[in-house]
């Protein structure tokens, strides 16, 4: 049997917003920009080049929906965006004004450092070693 996590929803507070930091800020492809009527749309985005999980921008709707916005993974690193190159990407994130919370790390596992996408979710930006 062979399964794969295709697809993650994040909650997000606006489609448009959202597609701006994700494509512009992190340059994530846009996978999908799809008018499902009523004002929903299915919008997808993925790491350019990268072989893993999409992540499904789903527009908050809804009182605890809304309060869940940006607190996904309870304040902890929720996301682990893996890089070949941590140099390059840091940088670039930097420039274009991502916020990071800690300086690089090298650990065991590789280099790390901890940055808020625009709603405040924490991620890793990760460079493997090996």
């Amino acid at each position: 049997m062979k399964q794969t996590i295709a697809t993650v929803a994040l909650l997000v507070r606006d489609y448009d917003e959202a597609i701006d930091f994700y494509v512009d800020k992190l340059g994530f492809a846009l996978v999908a920009d799809t008018d499902m009527g009523g004002g929903k749309r299915w919008v997808v985005v993925s790491p350019r080049g990268g072989s893993g999980a999409n992540l499904l921008l789903a527009e908050g709707k809804g009182e605890e929906q809304m309060a869940a916005i940006g607190r996904q993974a309870g304040g902890r690193v929720g996301f682990f965006l893996h890089t070949d190159d941590f140099a390059r990407d840091h940088a670039a994130f930097t420039a274009a004004g991502v916020k990071f919370l800690e300086a690089p790390r090298h650990e065991v596992y590789g280099s790390v450092a901890v940055f808020e996408d625009l709603y405040g979710n924490k991620w890793d930006l990760l460079e493997p070693k090996g």
